[in-house]
């Protein structure tokens, strides 16, 4: 419908200008064909001789008292107004005028003769104009809606298969809003607006298809990891429950102490499974960060909280762009954790270089085989399951630093130990 209102729109307006300018130049052309009509008919007079008669006039003359006399014997008499009469009386000037003479439209024009006896009326049927007038109407019409019509059916035409794959789209969309069914086919996507849509609503529901699959693993993985902390948390409630104060004590001191261990095993993996499921960060908005300004403050808590020389060191600096709270989390999970696998009495070291930050340990190193799936939920490499923690740091700091478009890495330090860290991108320099 808006297709078709512009295209009737588009042919109205030249078709009316059109109009108007033909109706100007008939009017014009019937004005000039009166006064050459006159003029001959004034000369014709002025030689005694009578004018030639025309079937589409109508000549007369106009005596000074008004008397009205055709030229032609037998022709009707052209209705005589008090203008034309003025005319007449005065012997000079000229008058134009509408009137009907039998029912027709005529043209009149009534000038005065030069020797000042009187005028002479000359009339011009407007029938041949009229008769232009109604079939250039007609044609007009008949072309415009010949033309709408068939701008409709192509627009009807075109319209109809550029929007089928919108069609497509929308149905496949309701059946996946029905059915949550997010592996549903998309339709085909071609290289126009509407495939480039179809491809961004395909990467969408891949996200959101990621997305839940990575939300069902963390419940799988989470139910796993608190079960057996649950288990030893129930069976020590249960044991003193039983026990009924006949424990040794030092039998009693043991469970209890496991039953604090356990308990803060299980505070610190509910708390990393709600910072992993929430990302409590996405309200920030990535920003120039300074690497080393964040390691040095990250240095200095794990310093006053665990007494372990921490060094940082930074060659080439460059700030880059992140979250600088999620970035601060990052790096001291990466300490925590080079802390915890480090022996006692050995020293922790951050390296900045460039937009790469390294955490240096000098633990028991990472397999080669397990570089990569350290960074996986829940992971534990053989040898470090007895270790305390939930397997989330490290899968933390992934998500944050791919959050913002960066890159994690483990490698084994060259002296042993292990090396593990990120790449982020540089923040744009200004000007």
């Amino acid at each position: 419908m808006v297709v078709l209102a512009s295209v009737l729109l588009a042919i109205a307006v030249p078709v009316v200008a059109a109009y108007r300018g033909v109706s100007t130049l008939v009017a014009e052309q019937l004005d000039r064909s009166l006064a050459d009509r006159a003029d001959t008919v004034l000369t014709a007079l002025d030689l005694g001789r009578a004018p030639t008669a025309r079937p589409d006039t109508v000549e007369q003359l106009l005596d000074p008292d008004g008397t009205a006399r055709p030229l032609t014997p037998g022709a009707a008499a052209l209705p005589v107004s008090e203008r034309a009469r003025e005319v007449a009386r005065a012997g000079r000037g000229a008058h134009q005028e509408d009137t009907e003479l039998a029912g027709t439209p005529y043209g009149v024009l009534t000038r005065a003769r030069p020797d000042g006896r009187g005028a002479v009326m000359v009339g011009q049927t407007y029938a041949g104009a009229e008769a232009v007038d109604d079939a250039f109407l007609r044609r007009v019409t008949w072309t415009s809606a010949a033309a709408a019509a068939g701008s409709a059916l192509l627009s009807w035409l075109v319209l109809g298969r550029i929007l089928r794959p919108v069609r497509r789209l929308a149905h496949t969309a309701e059946h996946i809003t029905t059915t949550r069914d997010l592996a549903t086919p998309l339709p085909a996507a071609g290289r126009d607006e509407v495939g480039r849509l179809t491809r961004a609503f395909e990467s969408m529901v891949g996200a959101l298809r990621r997305s839940r699959e990575q939300q069902q693993r963390l419940v799988q993985d989470a139910s796993h990891e608190l079960r057996t902390p649950l288990t030893s948390v129930r069976g020590c409630a249960e044991l003193l429950q039983r026990a009924r104060g006949r424990l040794a004590p030092e039998d009693e001191e043991q469970i209890l102490g496991t039953l604090v261990t356990e308990t803060v095993a299980l505070d610190e993996l509910v708390g990393e499974l709600v910072e992993l499921a929430t990302d409590q960060w996405t309200a920030e908005d990535p920003e120039p960060v300074d690497l080393p300004t964040v390691a040095g403050d990250s240095a200095r808590r794990f310093r006053r909280r665990t007494g372990r020389e921490i060094t940082v060191t930074a060659e080439g600096p460059v700030p880059v762009l992140a979250r600088p709270r999620a970035l601060q989390r990052c790096v001291d999970n990466l300490v925590g954790n080079a802390v915890k696998f480090s022996p006692d009495g050995t020293p922790v070291e951050i390296r900045v270089t460039g937009a790469r930050l390294a955490v240096r340990d000098h633990g028991p190193g990472i397999a080669p085989a397990d570089r990569r799936a350290v960074f996986e939920r829940f992971y534990r490499a053989v040898g470090t399951q007895s270790t305390p923690g939930s397997g989330l740091g490290l899968a933390i700091v992934h998500d944050l630093v791919a959050a913002d478009h960066g890159s994690v890495f483990a490698t084994a330090a060259p002296s042993g130990g292990a090396e593990v860290g990120f790449h982020l991108p540089e923040a744009p320099r200004n000007g």
